[in-house]
């Protein structure tokens, strides 16, 4: 899955937004919430993923600073697919069809897809590869859809999960029902709807 809104991040002191931008601004405004004795809970959210994330707030303002740059910078770091660096063994090339750049590696699958990829024109590997072209043409706009309905989903159940209406939002969510979505949530605090609104968004 992308991430949509790389290096942003949003703190909420209960349903009131008290910092949004990078982490290091947020780590500060978490700090200050919670040494002023904030009513709470307070949350620091990666709007990436509309998880909350902990950080550690002990030490001097140059220090949580320090520390919330390099968590910063992890969470900002790419993670290699399956079988892409790191220590994940390499699948052996066969012999394939190496002018055509073709690569014969595994593939497990049920009885019944062997089944039915022998008897698709061409054979199974004319059928594997038109269904990889196919997944490739088709999906960006709908992976970009599930990315948003992820991560405003895993806002509102962390800072919305009792309030009215939660359940018809969350289907309206997943059903890429955004009218009926916004409904559901109008009357909820200014914050936590607008906040969710934006994570919903599937332009960005």
């Amino acid at each position: 899955m992308t991430a949509p809104m790389p290096h942003h991040f949003t703190t909420f002191d209960g349903h009131r937004r008290i910092a949004s931008g990078p982490l290091p601004d947020n780590a500060l405004a978490l700090r200050r919430a919670l040494d002023h004795g904030a009513a709470g809970p307070v949350l620091v959210f990666d709007d990436s993923t509309g998880r909350s994330i902990d950080l550690d707030t002990s030490g001097t303002d140059d220090e949580v600073l320090e520390r919330s740059a390099v968590r910063a910078a992890r969470l900002a770091a790419p993670h290699p697919a399956a079988g892409e660096g790191g220590d994940a063994p390499q699948t052996p090339r066969g012999r394939g069809r190496p002018k055509l750049g073709v690569v014969a590696r595994e593939v497990t699958l049920l009885p019944r897809h062997w089944e039915w990829l022998a008897t698709q024109p061409g054979g199974a590997s004319v059928a594997l590869r038109k269904l990889v072209e196919q997944a490739r043409r088709d999906p960006a706009g709908k992976d970009r859809s599930r990315a948003a309905s992820e991560r405003a989903y895993h806002f509102m159940v962390a800072i919305a999960g009792d309030l009215a209406g939660f359940e018809e939002a969350s289907r309206a969510l997943f059903a890429d029902d955004l009218a009926g979505f916004a409904r559901h949530i109008a009357a909820w605090p200014a914050d936590v709807r607008e906040h969710a609104l934006r994570l919903a968004d599937r332009n960005t």
